[in-house]
């Protein structure tokens, strides 16, 4: 005796939620999967240079893009630190960074509350003047310093350094306090005009401490474009006692021969002050960047 079987009868708006959930989560793979490989890529800079660091001079001309260190050779560390004075380095460039990313500061918050909250004449063809600042490479403007900081006997100083980083880096903090400004509410400096507080004193008092998000951005990103700058510390610093960091792999570099092991040892040196700094401000750097994102 053969039995009827009754198929369920789905709805269509269930077989169509159904369907819709299935998309929804296809897509949301396809986007973790997206994410996971850049991820990768951007990781994968990072693991090549550790990687090499450990390894042997004899090993980087092995196939393969990445070998494993067997045995790893930390004593690419041990020579970076004994022949390329990086504690002398290190400091020079903690000098140098940390005047910088002051000037940096107090030139930015001045002059961004001079554009944002002051009306004057030329303030917006100078604010886009010092926007076009960000769009200058480095390399057209070495020559022209070179000679303008040997007339007035600044090379093989500090600050033939510091006014260069100063001056590069200002533009993008001054995009970035521009931003966070415009989301402060006027009323809180008119309440401080009220209890008599002057210009200076409400930048003190009242926009300083409200900008810290977008100040600890600035800070970041100050901090690692000049611990990381290379080309003007080799152009306008010749004297080996104020050199910078990045300048300890030239000392493993020779005419005929060079000591990769060691000088991808101290890459990875220069490269970790930048990742902890990173990581430690990551939520300031996201807070400041999109804080005038979204305005209304």
């Amino acid at each position: 005796m053969e039995t009827s079987r009754v198929k369920p009868v789905v709805p269509v708006d269930a077989r169509y939620a159904a369907a819709t959930l299935a998309k929804r989560r296809a897509g949301r793979a396809l986007f973790v999967c997206f994410m996971a490989v850049l991820v990768v890529a951007d990781l994968f800079p990072l693991i090549w240079l550790f990687d090499f660091s450990l390894l042997k001079s004899g090993d980087f001309f092995a196939s393969g893009i990445l070998k494993w260190p067997d045995p790893p050779m930390w004593k690419n560390y041990a020579d970076a630190f004994a022949k390329a004075h990086i504690m002398l380095l290190f400091a020079n460039s903690l000098l140098v960074s940390g005047v910088s990313i002051v000037i940096i500061i107090l030139a930015s918050v001045f002059m961004g509350y001079a554009f944002t909250r002051m009306e004057w004449k030329w303030r917006k063809p100078l604010f886009a003047l010092i926007m076009v600042g960000m769009i200058i490479p480095i390399y057209s403007t070495l020559l022209p310093n070179f000679i303008i900081f040997n007339q007035v006997h600044l090379l093989n100083t500090y600050w033939s350094l510091i006014l260069p980083y100063a001056a590069f880096s200002i533009p993008i903090s001054m995009f970035i306090v521009t931003g966070f400004m415009e989301t402060i509410p006027r009323a809180l400096e008119e309440a401080a005009v009220l209890d008599g507080l002057t210009i200076p004193g409400i930048i003190f008092r009242i926009i300083l401490p409200v900008l810290r998000p977008a100040i600890a951005t600035m800070a970041v990103i100050s901090f690692l474009n000049c611990w990381n700058e290379f080309i003007m510390a080799v152009t306008y610093i010749s004297e080996d006692s104020l050199r910078t960091l990045p300048f300890a792999v030239v000392y493993f570099m020779g005419q005929y021969t060079s000591n990769y092991g060691a000088q991808f040892a101290v890459l990875a040196m220069i490269t970790i002050p930048s990742i902890l700094i990173y990581l430690l401000f990551t939520d300031q750097i996201t807070r400041g960047i999109t804080a005038g994102a979204v305005k209304g």
